[in-house]
């Protein structure tokens, strides 16, 4: 009987033995991950630790071997902060860099450390590790957007500008209460984020492979040494499951594309055409051959980023969309546009919130523009109705009364009496009161109306909302 302890032969990978020739360059370079999930590292050690601190307290491995675990991943760690750590394409991915570090530094302890568990729990739970931070991390960011919005807001809560349905002008909105749209649709990007993160915040390790392990290990031991809120209940869904990076990423995109929407509006704003705001020099570029020329390049980006956010929902829903339970390699391929959107969505959020402290408003423009475009029409109408007038007469009324004011190249507030009593006797002279835009401002009165008194008290409740 041949000696099996006597073979010596080394072994490039930690599963080599089943091969009889390497894997191929290309494909050592195709399959591998290090050069990206290297950014794990912090929370693989961390996921390391308390699994081996719970192998110790179940009587798994002896408590020599945690200690020296503990020191040798701890001078790892300082290591990869140091920039001092040497990654290996050879070794795959994250994990495995690590234990062969470990197992370098320590020995046969460190082999043990990967007793009761696989790289398939082990790289879900330190990517569900990582998305929590990131997520509390894009909460934070949004709050700080958020109150930026508030004291642009609170600084134009009465300037009157157009506000506008097809892009065409509807009824004079201020600019304080457009701007407050912005914060309620951030509101609901965080409340989304934060409901993400109870359902990120659930532990796979323990379910091994897939089937979980022979070993007695203690789950909620290390969930709760991780601050996770529960373990993942089913071994096979606990290391196939990409739930967590999809919804991290739908989430992600409705922030860019509420982001993009408003870059729109900032772009539309900024132009001469418009004229209402500037945006400051340190957002912008110039032209190679147009000296005159200012481009909102941040707005214009945010824009074009959405787009790319958006691909890695697709992609990713696609990843997922014909994978047979449970782990297969398909799976790596989630980390790149993961990381990417975390990127990209966390520093669009930073830079925003800079960019909007920034800007400057020209009231006067805002208001020249309010004033085209019969904006108060409707509180004409509402006007007759309050007569006693049926609402669809009464905007039959006003639209030939627009009618006959665009011929005449003026507003409604510029006809005279006379020649608004051609359209309805019921038009008397208290008529302009509602036709000014201030009149028009102070009549919407209510809770989520423009009115100047509405909006700041919609600013307090926004402010008490961030203060939580």
């Amino acid at each position: 009987m041949q000696d099996n302890s006597e073979i010596k032969k080394p072994q490039s990978k930690t599963w080599s033995g089943r091969f009889n020739e390497p894997v191929a360059e290309l494909v050592k370079r195709y399959t591998a991950s290090v050069g990206f999930d290297q950014r794990l590292a912090e929370f693989d050690i961390q996921g390391s630790l308390a699994h081996a601190r719970m192998l110790g307290a179940q009587g798994i491995i002896g408590n020599d071997d945690v200690e020296a675990i503990e020191k040798g991943l701890k001078e790892i760690l300082q290591e990869i902060r140091d920039g001092k750590f040497v990654w290996s394409l050879d070794l795959e991915d994250v994990h495995l860099n690590i234990e062969k570090r470990l197992t370098d530094k320590i020995g046969d302890a460190g082999k043990r450390l990967h007793t009761g568990r696989s790289r398939n729990d082990q790289v879900a739970t330190d990517v569900r590790l990582w998305l929590r931070a990131t997520a509390d991390e894009v909460v934070a960011k949004i709050r700080q957007l958020q109150a930026a919005i508030v004291d642009l807001a609170e600084a134009h809560y009465d300037t009157a500008m157009p506000g506008f349905t097809h892009l065409q002008v509807a009824q004079p909105v201020t600019f304080g209460h457009h701007l407050l749209a912005y914060f309620e649709m951030l509101q609901r990007d965080a409340a989304r984020f934060i409901d993400a993160r109870k359902r990120i915040n659930r532990l796979p390790l323990g379910a091994a492979a897939l089937a979980g392990t022979s070993y007695p290990i203690n789950r909620e031991m290390v969930a709760k040494a991780l601050d996770f809120d529960g373990v993942c209940e089913n071994s096979l869904d606990a290391v196939s499951d990409r739930d967590f990076a999809i919804e991290f990423t739908a989430a992600a995109a409705l922030v860019m594309t509420h982001l993009s929407r408003l870059s729109e509006e900032l772009i539309l704003w900024s132009s001469p055409r418009f004229g209402f705001i500037d945006i400051a020099d340190r957002f912008c570029t110039g032209s190679s051959i147009m000296p005159q020329k200012k481009n909102p390049d941040v707005p214009e980006l945010v824009r074009g980023k959405t787009g790319r956010v958006n691909g890695h929902l697709v992609a990713l829903l696609t990843l997922m969309k014909s994978q047979p339970l449970a782990y297969n390699k398909d799976n790596q391929e989630d980390k790149e546009p993961l990381f990417d959107t975390a990127d990209t969505l966390l520093v669009t959020l930073e830079i925003y919130a800079d960019m909007m402290r920034g800007i400057k408003v020209d009231k006067d423009a805002m208001r020249t523009a309010a004033t085209e475009g019969f904006a108060t029409a409707t509180d004409l109408a509402d006007y007759l109705v309050k007569k006693g007038i049926p609402f669809r007469d009464a905007h039959e009324v006003v639209a030939r009364a627009v009618r006959h004011a665009a011929d005449k190249g003026c507003d409604l507030a510029d006809l005279n009496l006379a020649e608004l009593q051609e359209f309805s006797l019921h038009i008397t002279e208290d008529v302009y009161a509602v036709l000014t835009l201030e009149g028009s401002l102070a009549s919407r009165d209510h809770i989520g109306g423009t009115a100047p008194r509405q909006v700041k008290a919609a600013i307090a409740r926004a402010r008490k909302a961030l203060s939580v």
